[in-house]
Formats: structure tokens, sequence, C-alpha cells
């Protein structure tokens, strides 16, 4: 099981979801990312969208996308992440459960199970089958993240753990960690210089994405 975060995107073009000074792609977060943001002004959500939608498909996945989908070739893998980008599926990775929702899906504002895809702008009208407005289908800040009832599950059945792009500090998802056996094997690749957290059987790979998962993906698949 690999948990992603926005370090292994940033590698290939995408922005990290919050700079230092709170802001994504110049708004402020509870703008663009909220309920609330949504309900001032659904014009600005839903053109901040359309410009991130765009900005996606211009970008290609790295190194390390394409070394996750290597370990198929001897694992049974599932990627839990964080990131609302495709690129783990453009590069080749079968099993991909999304925590935060997907750039490229939109769903309806009344019923959270009318889901479609999406690679165009949706405006201001675009409704649904039931004729509400199609807002992005993205977990934003103050709204539940149902598919964490899946991902615990996924968790508890790892013999390998490995954590690459985000740190454990970040809940809820950095709680998976907690869901693992005490015998799982446990990695973190983070090219910062960061405490490790009191966890059993964890390993640092001090490196960046690309570097990191290439190193760790060849020891895997090399060992008898």
């Amino acid at each position: 099981m690999v948990l992603t975060g926005a370090g292994i995107s940033a590698e290939s073009g995408i922005k990290t979801f919050r700079d230092s000074g709170g802001l994504w792609e110049n708004h402020r977060v509870e703008d663009v990312a909220s309920p609330e943001g949504w309900h001032n002004d659904r014009a600005l959500v839903l053109n901040f969208y359309n410009e991130r939608r765009k900005q996606l498909l211009e970008c290609k996945p790295n190194r390390a996308h394409y070394a996750l989908a290597e370990l198929q070739t001897k694992f049974d893998v599932t990627i839990i992440t964080q990131n609302v980008d495709d690129l783990h599926e453009r590069a080749g990775s079968s099993k991909v459960l999304h925590l935060h929702g997907e750039l490229l899906k939109m769903r309806s504002s009344v019923d959270e199970h009318l889901v479609y895809d999406c690679q165009h702008d949706i405006l201001e009208g675009d409704k649904c089958e039931r004729g509400s407005q199609l807002r992005p289908h993205i977990v934003w800040f103050g709204e539940a993240v149902p598919m964490m009832d899946e991902a615990i599950p996924v968790v508890r059945q790892a013999d390998i753990f490995i954590v690459v792009g985000t740190s454990l500090v970040v809940y809820p998802a950095a709680g998976l960690v907690n869901y693992t056996n005490y015998e799982t094997q446990k990695w973190l690749i983070d090219p910062s210089d960061m405490p490790l957290p009191r966890v059993p059987n964890l390993k640092f790979i001090n490196e960046k994405a690309t570097v990191g998962v290439d190193y760790l993906v060849n020891q895997l698949l090399t060992e008898e």
C-alpha cells in the first residue's frame, strides 16, 4: 500500500496545495476550497478549478509515478492518494483510491453519488440530471472524507506501507499509519530533514520522490 501526497506530483509541475503564505495559486484556500467559498462565489470556484484542470492536462507523470506502477509486476499494489490529479492512473497504476476527490470529475450539488467524467470547463448553468449545479468532485475543507472508510481496510492488510510526497502530520490521511500491523514494513520518502514519527519498523529515505521511489522500487523488485 502506498500513500501519496502533493510532493510526488510537484515534480510533474503541479503546484502543492498550500504555499507558505496560505494561498493556492494566489487565492485564499477558504475562497476556493470550502463550502463557504462555493456559497459566496460559485463563478470564482468554478473558474479556479477550470484552470487547475487545464494545468493538469498539460502535465505528465514522472519517474516516481511510473516506478510505483512497476511494483505491480511483483506485488498487489493499492495507491491511496491525497492528490486530485490522475497521474498515477496515466502511469499505469490500476488500483488508485482518491481520498480528496478527482479534478477530472464533477458531481451534483444535491446528490454526491451523481459523479461525471469531465475534461472541459464547468460553468454556471451546467447541471446534473436532477437539475442542480455541477460542482468540482473535490473534498473541501470542512467536508467529510468518505473514502477513508475504504482506505482503512486496505492499510490493515498491507505487508508493506510506503509514504511518499506527504508528511505523517496532516490528518485524517496521516492517521492511516496507525492501522498498520506492527510487523508491516514501513517506508517514508521525503527530501526534508523532518523528525521521524514514532512508528514501529519505519525506515526513512531522505530523497525527493523521483529518486527515492525509484530506489525503493528497484530494491523491492530485486529482493528474493
